[in-house]
């Protein structure tokens, strides 16, 4: 199964966010520190591409346990939201290409 904790604490703002996204999930230096950029390296889980340190196999799902959720939220709402939408965007890319979805949210 994999899966890595994203320590919400250590983002503070949108380009906080990016760096800490970029850190723990393993963009490629060329990441384009924003969301389209963001969810074209999560469209590539299943491929041996170097957009993430991921690479899952068919059925397998990647599980993003989100620390300290609701202060999260509540500190930076417009952040949570966009990634909880991105998420979904990368998930029915998959989903309508026949696979499964390959993203876990979990709230903590």
């Amino acid at each position: 199964m994999a899966g890595f904790r994203l320590n919400t604490d250590h983002i503070t703002d949108w380009e906080s966010f990016h760096e800490v996204c970029k850190a723990e999930m393993g963009f490629p230096d060329f990441y384009g520190m924003n969301l389209n950029a963001w969810i074209d390296c999560m469209s590539y889980l299943d491929k041996d591409a170097g957009m993430t340190r991921f690479r899952l196999v068919e059925n397998e799902v990647l599980h993003i346990e989100i620390t300290d959720t609701e202060g999260f939220k509540s500190r930076l709402p417009e952040i949570f939201d966009a990634l909880v939408e991105c998420a979904a965007f990368v998930n029915q890319r998959y989903i309508e290409d026949g696979k499964t979805p390959p993203l876990s949210l979990i709230f903590l």
